[in-house]
């Protein structure tokens, strides 16, 4: 995490000043921002794991209400930009992202109500399982809704990258489970054979019923040269990170211009100044990440915690994915940042609240395995 911090603020710094798009840089920001996301973490350390579970359902109503009050907000608290109104102005702090702090509620709130239900209901049922499913759903999907609308379909891809694993290891019966991933496979399907072979259908009946941002983003992605305003920054972004070639050309030296570089396109300014190589440390280092708390979640031998371990890799796992492809072009823009990377002070202390958690997993061996040992003992 240091390396990954010294990293992001290199590379913010770069691509803050090289070619002027900026007049001052935004290193100091996310070098503070470094500092409160390791107080954060240790923070939430601290915690145990029922201390955990008590401090969900709170913390879950703090942030859906701060998220739906983004809808009564006035412009000077409130001010929409590039469209959508997804941040809390704060004066002498910068802005609140409320949604990315839902990943945190949505973790231990839905993995505290699966291991609810999984005592509950010691023996399989359909009707259980589906009781389930219909729990989940009233938590998960009335702020996915507001976070849909403000508008922030990155966001909630982020938040079904995470819930799908964890429904996944929620015990559910396999039929049932095959059903419910069933649906959207279908969906895509029909989607993706619509677009090719009833392509007007495809654009009057679907496409019209998104909004032009997100439509020309669609079309930016799969025609990217015939939709050059919409698929600039991903036309950019692949120039910059293929003029890197191998070495790249060298720190400071990113002549590309994009939007936002610093933020969501940061890896195409590591690519460009380090090249294959340099990007290629920082995507193991990333995965690395990942791999430290898969170990550590295996190891785990609560329930509550696997699933929220299972939810934590998931989700880096797929940001990283989708951050990374779209600044190659493989993938939409979807405005989803490079987890502690991209400048920005909500996502960067959502993701250590995250990092918290497993070390709360970590921490919590000693005294499962001796609890569990004892109680194996008396039984016996």
């Amino acid at each position: 995490m240091l390396l990954l911090g010294v990293i992001s603020c290199l590379f913010v710094h770069s691509s803050s000043v090289a070619i002027g798009q900026y007049e001052g840089s935004f290193t100091v920001k996310q070098f503070i921002f470094y500092i409160l996301g390791f107080l954060v973490m240790y923070g939430v350390t601290i915690l145990d794991i029922e201390q955990l579970k008590k401090f969900g359902w709170p913390f879950y109503g703090l942030i859906v209400g701060l998220t739906v009050g983004l809808i009564f907000a006035p412009e000077n608290i409130a001010r929409a930009v590039n469209g959508a109104k997804a941040w809390y102005q704060i004066p002498f702090i910068g802005t609140i992202q409320p949604s990315e702090f839902l990943k945190f509620a949505f973790l231990i709130v839905v993995s505290k109500v699966i291991v609810a239900h999984q005592a509950k209901f010691t023996r399989p049922s359909y009707l259980a399982d589906f009781k389930l499913l219909v729990k989940i759903a009233l938590i998960v999907v009335p702020p996915v809704l507001v976070v849909y609308e403000q508008p922030d379909t990155g966001m909630v891809m982020l938040y079904m990258a995470m819930l799908l694993p964890m429904i996944f290891f929620s015990g559910i019966q396999t039929k049932l489970l095959v059903a419910f991933t069933a649906v959207p496979a279908v969906i895509v399907s029909a989607l993706v054979i619509l677009y090719v072979k009833f392509n007007n259908f495809f654009t009057e009946m679907i496409l019209a019923k998104l909004s032009d941002h997100q439509v020309s983003r669609i079309y930016g992605w799969l025609h990217p040269y015939e939709y050059m305003d919409s698929s600039f920054q991903s036309r950019q972004g692949f120039i910059a990170i293929g003029s890197g070639q191998m070495t790249g050309r060298g720190y400071l030296n990113n002549e590309v211009y994009i939007p936002e570089k610093h933020t969501d396109y940061i890896f195409s300014t590591i690519a460009e100044e380090v090249g294959f190589i340099g990007g290629a440390f920082v995507i193991a280092l990333l995965f690395f990440v990942i791999y430290r708390i898969v170990l550590i979640t295996v190891q785990a031998r609560d329930p509550f915690m696997t699933l929220m371990g299972a939810g934590i890799s998931s989700l880096l796992a797929f940001q990283i994915t989708q951050n990374i492809g779209m600044t190659l072009g493989l993938l939409p823009v979807t405005g989803v940042t490079l987890p502690f990377l991209s400048y920005g002070g909500s996502s960067l202390l959502s993701n250590f609240m995250l990092m918290g958690i497993v070390m709360v997993i970590h921490n919590s061996y000693n005294g499962y395995m001796f609890t569990s040992m004892q109680q194996e003992d008396l039984n016996e």
